[in-house]
C-alpha cells in the first residue's frame, strides 16, 4: 500500500469523510489520486511528506502532462494534491505545504453549504427527548453549532475544558493550536443537563475524562457525530445530505451575516490564515444579494 503510516493516507480519508462530509465516490476519487502521486514520491526516495518540495510536485505535474491528460483530468490531480498537504500542513505534520507554489485549477472556488436559521433549530431540536441519550445529542447538535468546532475537536474535548460558569470552552485545534470560544448559555445550560442526567449513567470508568461518551462508556468516535448529524437533518427532511462541517460552515456564515468581524470569526474557527476564513465573506455576500433580489421592489 502507498505511503505507509507516515503518508496517513487513512487519516486524510477520515478528514474528507467526517470532517468535510464529502461523498464515497469523491472521497475515493481523492484517495485514488493521492496514493498516485505519493507512490512517485516514495519512487523519488521520499519517505516521509517533510521531504517532499515544490520541485517533486512540479515535477510530478509535469508527468502528468506528458502523459497526455486532459487538462481537466490534471487540474483534478493538482486539487487533490493540494487537498491532501494542506490538510498535513494544518495537522501539524508539515512546517511548508509544497504544493503553495504549483498554480491552481483555474476553476470556481465552491462556496460553502450552510443552513438557514429555522433548519438549524430544527436539527438541533430533532432528538427525541424520550431517548435516554437525548441530553447527549442535543449538547452535541447545540455545541456544533454554537462554537463551529471541528468533529475531531468536539470527540477529544474534556470535561477539565468547560468553563460552565463563564459558558467558555478550551479547544485543541489542528496544529495543537487552543483557542478559548463562547458556547453561550443556550448550549452551556443543554451540557449541564447531559453532565448530571446522562453522563454518570454511561461512565464506566474507560473515558478518560472525555465529555462525550458511547452507551459502552468509551469516546464518541467521529462516525458516531457524522452519523447523528446526518440523521437530525433527515429527520428535518434537508436536503442534501448535511454533514458535522455544514454546521461548522453555518456557525461561521450566521456570524458574519451578523455582523461579526471576520478577524473575530477566524479566530473562533481556529483558522491559522484569514484567507482561509474570507470564503465566508463570499457566503456573506451571495446571501446579501439574494435577499434584496427577493425584498426590493426594484431589484428585479
Amino acid at each position: 500500500m502507498a505511503g505507509g503510516s507516515t503518508y496517513r493516507i487513512e487519516h486524510f480519508r477520515d478528514h474528507l469523510t467526517f470532517e468535510r462530509g464529502l461523498s464515497d465516490r469523491t472521497v475515493e476519487a481523492y484517495d485514488r489520486d493521492v496514493r498516485r502521486l505519493v507512490r512517485f514520491l516514495e519512487e523519488r526516495g521520499r519517505a516521509h511528506p517533510r521531504a517532499v518540495s515544490h520541485l517533486d510536485i512540479r515535477d510530478y505535474v509535469y508527468g502528468l502532462q506528458e502523459t497526455g491528460l486532459k487538462a481537466t483530468s490534471i487540474r483534478r490531480f493538482i486539487s487533490a494534491a493540494r487537498t491532501y498537504f494542506l490538510f498535513l500542513h494544518e495537522e501539524g505534520q508539515l512546517d511548508e505545504d509544497p504544493t503553495e507554489r504549483i498554480e491552481p485549477p483555474k476553476t470556481g472556488r465552491k462556496l460553502p453549504v450552510f443552513l438557514a436559521h429555522d433548519e438549524v433549530v430544527c436539527v438541533i431540536e430533532s432528538p427525541s427527548i424520550g431517548d435516554p441519550a437525548y441530553w447527549r445529542d442535543r449538547a452535541i447538535l447545540e455545541l456544533l453549532y454554537a462554537t463551529g468546532i471541528r468533529v475531531s475537536e468536539l470527540i477529544t474535548t474534556r470535561i477539565s475544558s468547560l468553563d460552565m460558569e463563564e459558558g467558555l470552552i478550551r479547544v485543541f485545534g489542528k496544529g495543537s493550536r487552543q483557542r478559548i470560544v463562547p458556547m453561550g448559555r443556550t448550549a452551556a445550560d443543554v451540557i449541564e443537563r447531559y453532565l448530571t442526567e446522562v453522563r454518570p449513567t454511561l461512565d464506566r470508568g474507560f473515558g478518560g475524562g472525555i465529555l462525550f461518551l458511547n452507551r459502552r462508556g468509551r469516546p464518541l468516535s467521529r462516525m458516531a457525530i457524522w452519523s447523528l448529524v446526518r440523521g437530525a437533518a433527515e429527520k428535518c427532511g434537508i436536503r442534501p445530505k448535511v454533514s458535522p462541517h455544514v454546521l461548522r460552515h453555518t456557525f461561521a456564515t450566521h456570524l458574519l451575516q451578523g455582523g461579526a468581524d471576520l478577524e473575530v470569526v477566524q479566530k473562533l474557527l481556529g483558522h491559522a490564515d484569514i484567507s482561509t476564513t474570507q470564503i465566508y465573506t463570499h457566503v456573506d455576500r451571495e446571501y446579501l444579494t439574494q435577499v434584496h433580489r427577493r425584498c426590493h421592489p426594484r431589484a428585479r
